[in-house]
């Protein structure tokens, strides 16, 4: 296929595009299924917006992720790349909110410092009988209030928020508000597209069997009669289906 084809594809001529794609790794073919999937990335980026970091930042993000997947991506799986690219896209997301909000690591000399002001402001405040202020510790550990002002700083940025922390002032909304949460409907519609896959592989014999059975929830007795053959025959076609399921369930992982 020519990579300088109409970007307007419809579905059929972006399967097409996809499959020739995972023969050839062409990176012509490549930006071309790149831009017209980009905006899986913008969706996702979308979701995870005011979260903390910049939607610019997580576009990105998304869009690397999404040419990872392509990269990855093996139609003879078959999976839609839509689903398969999905949770590539939430992964790396994930993965860097993650990286932004990793616990600060200080140096062993700060740490040190950290604990003797600490030890500080249990002695003074015993000994003056209430909290003592940055120039009294500043003065009782022989440093300047600048340099205590700074360890109190870092100290503070060390030490990550409970949940129940409140972020307003009116102490109406907790920190747990605003922290995201799992998006099933991904696994959904990834189960939905695995399972249509594996569908279009069985015979109409096979499908029905397996409609009635899970779908209607039929017993095979009322199926057989239904079908006009043995409950024996419907037995060991089910485990024969089941079979032939968990056979494809495993090579397309």
């Amino acid at each position: 296929m020519n990579v300088q084809a109409s970007t307007k594809l419809d579905s059929e001529n972006l399967e097409a595009l996809l499959r020739e794609y995972c023969k050839t790794r062409d990176i012509g073919l490549r930006n071309i299924l790149v831009q017209k999937y980009l905006y899986i990335a913008e969706i996702i980026a979308k979701k995870f917006a005011n979260r903390g970091i910049e939607y610019d930042d997580l576009y990105q993000v998304a869009s690397l992720a999404l040419i990872k997947a392509l990269e990855r991506y093996d139609i003879n799986k078959g999976y839609k790349f839509s689903s398969f690219a999905t949770p590539t896209i939430i992964g790396e997301i994930k993965n860097y909110f993650r990286d932004k909000s990793r616990i600060i690591r200080l140096p062993r000399k700060e740490n040190e410092m950290l604990k003797k002001l600490e030890e500080a402001r249990i002695h003074l405040s015993a000994a003056l009988g209430r909290s003592p202020k940055s120039e009294e510790l500043a003065e009782y550990l022989g440093m300047t209030t600048e340099e205590v002002l700074e360890l109190m700083e870092s100290n503070q940025k060390t030490n990550p928020l409970s949940l129940d922390y409140y972020i307003d002032e009116d102490k109406e909304t907790d920190l747990s508000a605003v922290i995201g949460y799992e998006e099933n409907g991904y696994i959904r519609v990834e189960n939905r597209d695995f399972i249509d896959s594996i569908m279009d592989k069985l015979n109409d014999v096979e499908k029905k069997v397996i409609y009635e059975r899970f779908y209607n929830q039929r017993s095979q007795k009322d199926i057989a009669e239904e079908m006009g053959v043995s409950q024996m025959y419907i037995s060991r076609l089910e485990r024969k289906i089941l079979r032939k399921l968990k056979y494809m369930f495993k090579n397309s992982i």
